[in-house]
């Protein structure tokens, strides 16, 4: 019927393929022929069951999210899915890949659905911000309840093929040729006669349902979003199935589905979502890449083993290397401890656990480096120790293999500088822990070759990691952001705020936690020991942990920790420890409020994200994005700073910090050229996301 759906016949089961590569998005060039298909297939006599399937390696894997926001072009998905419904002989979905979205919704207009054994099928539009918006709340409850319905789409998380069929979203799984197995379940279901029910006119499961149940379930679920709009519309959508006529239902859906679309969340999670796949996408694309058999990690502490977890976990065998015996088995220890709790959470099952564990090769010879193709360097972070173990690396690694160092900050052209092979050197900062965590900043540096960066590009995606490639400079992406947002820090305390008020205005503005709690929480004396290598001070932190007060793990930090506990209350010791030095400095406090915190905290990190683009360190402003709601907890529903920057507004943000610049004098409120080029013309660069 057309270069992206076909037609064809095995004896009286129609088939229809949907092939528009390479996740066969319901575009409006597919649903046009879909149309067409369903209605004349309706019509033809000849014809006892329809069988819909997909071309490729998936089955419908959504819809096509460069139509958001746009007007819709008709037939739109609902009126392919209402157009299915009205078929009064059997239609079967088979799914293979994933049915995700639009293709899940797609599946729910027919009359039975059929997988493959490793189909994996789900509602993920939470995670752009939106709600399914083609039927998606209201047919599901239908067969599987309105609590697992809940779940998977509040969660916006996949489930497998056999789950799916226990839940009774699908209605058999085959191992084997899935369009064989369908067309045979198509046609001893049409050969049984009807009539056959559409997923609309089965109340059964929502009739069963406990409301109040229900309810609590959705409380739970909505503290849990952090100020997320969407999972919230998600909860009021699957309650509306239930407890109204299908037909309000659906338009009450697509009520919620526009206002969340026009959404300033929306807008920045879709965002997020397209810059996730430009950043992933390979600098190089052409070149062949090296090939990465084992891995080797130099170091077994919380850092390196969290490394040598992901990789393995990724697929690959891993030699990891420490300087005695001790602290090798004390790092390998750790590493099953950290499998035997996924074992008792039901992540990870006891085999998957021993055959994880089979794949590390510890070792306290470099020489047993040689058959690694990676090896990533995770020691402490002082460029002299760095160095040695490079020179180290040098002697023993076998030609072609790509050297990583974990760095936080460190210059990396310095490092590679150290070895006969500055081609094959880069960074791989990891963020802890580094087995969760998923971004990594891929630190590209001036000799670096372009098929080592291509290789460990690729090799991120296959870890689960999402990477960023950015270039050399103190602190990187991350962290040079992360100082200039903290520079002011200790000056609102010393004028008059608390860790705890300061803390308020982050979470309050979306963050998981404030920088007081976060540095109590990864450990004070690590930027104690940071400032000192680099001829820094800090009045009340260096205060504090000349005290041995370094947060969490002493029970004391800027909040103190009872029994043990992991949140923090405000100890009156610290606040005056604040108020003595403030008084040494002659600064009377003074009231200070949420709109100051910010202009003082993230106004200097917008300004320093500017810097980065304009010296090439980050090659878009959605790079930046993508770092920081990844690596440093930047609220998913703000799309980003640099995309919230666009939102507040760069001639705002401008104002703010020449006044703080001209109060101070502080060269953190100078604004940047390109921000004040952001204000002019509403874009960072040409061809920007943000």
């Amino acid at each position: 019927m057309s270069d992206f759906l076909k037609l064809s016949r095995d004896g009286d089961v129609a088939i229809v393929t949907i092939d528009n590569p390479p996740v066969n998005a319901l575009s409006f060039h597919v649903r046009e022929p879909l149309m067409q298909a369903v209605v004349s297939l309706r019509d033809d006599v000849s014809v006892a069951a329809i069988v819909i399937a997909c071309a490729g390696r998936t089955f419908v894997a959504g819809a096509d999210i460069t139509e958001f926001g746009k007007p819709v072009q008709q037939p739109d998905l609902r009126a392919v899915v209402a157009m299915l419904e009205t078929i009064a002989k059997p239609t079967v979905a088979a799914i293979h890949g994933t049915a995700l979205g639009g293709g899940l919704e797609l599946a729910l207009g027919c009359h039975f659905r059929v997988a493959d054994a490793g189909a994996r099928l789900g509602l993920p539009e939470v995670k752009l911000g939106l709600l399914p918006g083609g039927g998606g709340t209201v047919r599901l409850p239908r067969l599987v309840g309105a609590v697992k319905a809940l779940r998977m789409i509040v969660s916006g998380a996949p489930i497998g093929a056999a789950e799916a069929h226990g839940a009774d979203l699908v209605d058999a799984v085959f191992d084997g040729d899935l369009i064989t197995h369908a067309v045979n379940f198509a046609r001893e279901i049409a050969s049984k006669g009807g009539p056959f029910t559409p997923v609309r006119d089965r109340n059964d499961e929502l009739r069963q349902t406990d409301l109040a149940a229900f309810d609590a379930e959705a409380a739970d679920l909505a503290k849990k979003a952090r100020g997320l709009e969407a999972p919230i519309a998600c909860a009021q959508s699957v309650r509306n199935a239930v407890t109204l006529p299908f037909e309000e239902a659906l338009a009450a859906e697509r009520a919620l589905f526009m206002k969340l679309v026009a959404s300033d969340q929306s807008r920045a999670q879709r965002h997020l979502f397209f810059a996730e796949r430009e950043a992933a996408k390979n600098p190089d694309k052409d070149v062949v890449k090296r090939r990465i058999a084992r891995v080797g990690v130099i170091g077994a502490g919380t850092m390196g083993g969290g490394i040598a977890m992901a990789f393995v976990n990724g697929g690959f065998p891993v030699t990891l290397l420490e300087t005695s015996e001790e602290a090798l088995q004390r790092g390998l220890g750790m590493i099953e401890k950290n499998y035997a709790v996924s074992v008792s959470r039901g992540s990870l099952t006891e085999d998957a656990k021993q055959q994880r564990l089979a794949q590390f090769k510890g070792s306290t010879d470099y020489a047993d480096l040689v058959d690694c193709d990676l090896i990533v360097e995770a020691v402490f972070e002082d460029m002299a120790v760095k160095k040695e173990v490079f020179g180290k690396l040098d002697a023993v690694a076998r030609p072609g293999a790509i050297l990583a160092t974990n760095t936080s900050y460190l210059d990396i052209d310095e490092i590679a500088a150290s070895t006969s092979r500055p081609q094959d050197v880069l960074g791989l900062h990891f963020f802890s822990p580094a087995n969760v965590m998923k971004l990594l900043e891929i630190v590209r540096a001036d000799k670096t070759a372009p098929d080592a960066l291509a290789t460990v590009v690729d090799l991120a995606r296959k870890i689960g990691k999402v990477a960023v490639v950015v270039g050399v400079c103190h602190g990187f992406v991350g962290n040079r952001m992360l100082a200039a947002r903290g520079a002011e820090s200790e000056a609102l305390l010393l004028e008059g705020a608390t860790p705890s008020l300061i803390d308020k205005a982050f979470t309050d503005f979306g963050w998981p936690m404030g920088p007081f709690q976060m540095g109590d929480l990864a450990g004070l004396d690590i930027g104690w020991r940071n400032r000192k290598a680099r001829g820094q001070t800090a009045v009340i932190a260096d205060s504090l942990c000349e005290q041995g007060r370094f947060g969490q793990k002493t029970g004391r930090g800027f909040y103190l920790y009872e029994a043990g506990a992991r949140a923090g209350i405000p100890d009156p010791e610290v606040e005056a420890l604040i108020r003595e030095k403030a008084a040494e400095k002659g600064i009377a406090p003074r009231t200070i409020g949420t709109d100051e915190i910010a202009e003082r905290t993230l106004y200097p990190m917008i300004n320093e994200g500017a810097k980065i683009l304009e010296e090439k360190i980050a090659a878009r402003a959605s790079d930046i994005d993508v770092v920081w709601v990844n690596g440093y907890g930047f609220p998913v529903g703000k799309g980003g700073p640099m995309f919230w920057a666009g939102l507040e507004g760069a001639a705002k943000i401008i104002e703010r910090l020449e006044y703080w610049h001209q109060r101070t004098g502080k060269d953190v409120f100078k604004p940047a050229p390109l921000l004040r080029r952001m204000a002019e013309t509403g874009s960072w660069e040409a061809g920007s996301t943000a």
